[in-house]
């Protein structure tokens, strides 16, 4: 089997997207802008934009396209930015695919077409002609909790032909995909974390790359457990693994979004706004998270040496 043509490694946060408080949620491209360059500061691998994280699915076509430019603009070639496709049709996932194609960005993450329960083969064919439809390198996101549509190892083995398709991003928290997908086809496909509660576990059976949600809000404390744990450093990755795990736990729950944005506005990083469906989070549960917040960040462990470039 050959090797992936894919040179994604290290910590890719989700990024949120921002809108504003003006009774419309307005996309705000400036606010996001200043999320990608502070995620960016601070030392993470890449980028992944209009994911589930950044509330891909509320966003028009045209918004889309507008965060897709403006995330290429300030990245500057300084990461990769990955662009998340996640539409009803395969027709549509095609057109988002060729968009960001056009506009440059380095990849996309293509989700099962949406809303319809399809079969395996049907899902299949999905990622088979988006695939043929773009040169741009793809990372296939199986994510079953949320979104009921598995795509299993053997499905990413008959999609081993299509060369475009290089990655696969693992969010069903069952760490065994990993070595059943190694052992179908080798070294064809990168392999990445997409569940923040076992990203450690993840990495020790192969993973390369982390989607992560809470490295939106404490992006070198990811990036630096990322590179211990590919370094093999396990017990010092242990003492950050543990610190954060509480507020990794939150990646795993379908509210994850107004958990993830609520954190990164406790820290200064965003704003907790999110669009309709996505409502703010019940009084009570807000609570609990600001105090986990509040530990977290009282507790901020040392980081070890890991060749992560200083903070600006």
């Amino acid at each position: 089997m050959t090797s992936s043509r894919c040179s994604w490694t290290g910590v890719f946060p989700a990024v949120t997207t921002q809108f504003k408080d003006d009774g419309h949620f307005t996309l705000d491209l400036d606010a996001t802008a200043r999320v990608i360059e502070g995620l960016i500061r601070d030392g993470v691998s890449g980028l992944i934009i209009c994911g589930t994280v950044g509330e891909g699915c509320s966003l028009t076509a045209a918004e889309k396209r507008s965060v897709y430019e403006m995330a290429k603009s300030v990245a500057k070639k300084r990461v990769p930015v990955i662009g998340g496709v996640a539409e009803y049709t395969t027709p549509f996932a095609i057109e988002t695919a060729r968009a960001a194609e056009k506009i440059g960005l380095d990849g996309v993450m293509v989700m099962p077409a949406l809303v319809y329960s399809a079969k395996p083969f049907e899902t299949v064919a999905h990622y088979r002609a988006v695939g043929q439809a773009v040169s741009l390198p793809i990372m296939v996101y199986n994510n079953p909790p949320i979104y009921k549509i598995d795509v299993t190892p053997q499905m990413l083995a008959d999609l081993a032909d299509v060369e475009t398709i290089v990655c696969f991003k693992e969010s069903s928290g069952d760490t065994r995909r990993f070595i059943d997908l190694q052992a179908l086809t080798g070294d064809r496909f990168t392999l990445f974390a997409g569940l923040d509660d076992v990203v450690l576990e993840s990495i020790a059976v192969g993973a390369q790359g982390w989607v992560s949600g809470l490295s939106n809000v404490f992006p070198r404390e990811g990036e630096t457990l990322f590179r211990l744990a590919m370094q093999g450093r396990f017990a010092e990755a242990m003492a950050i693994y543990r610190w954060f795990m509480p507020l990794l736990h939150l990646d795993a729950r379908p509210d994850l979004v107004q958990c993830i944005k609520l954190c990164e506005a406790i820290a200064g990083r965003g704003s907790a706004l999110t669009r309709p469906p996505r409502l703010a989070l019940p009084q009570a549960e807000a609570a609990e998270i600001r105090v986990m917040m509040e530990k977290a960040m009282a507790t901020r462990p040392s980081l070890p040496e890991v060749g992560l470039a200083r903070a600006a």
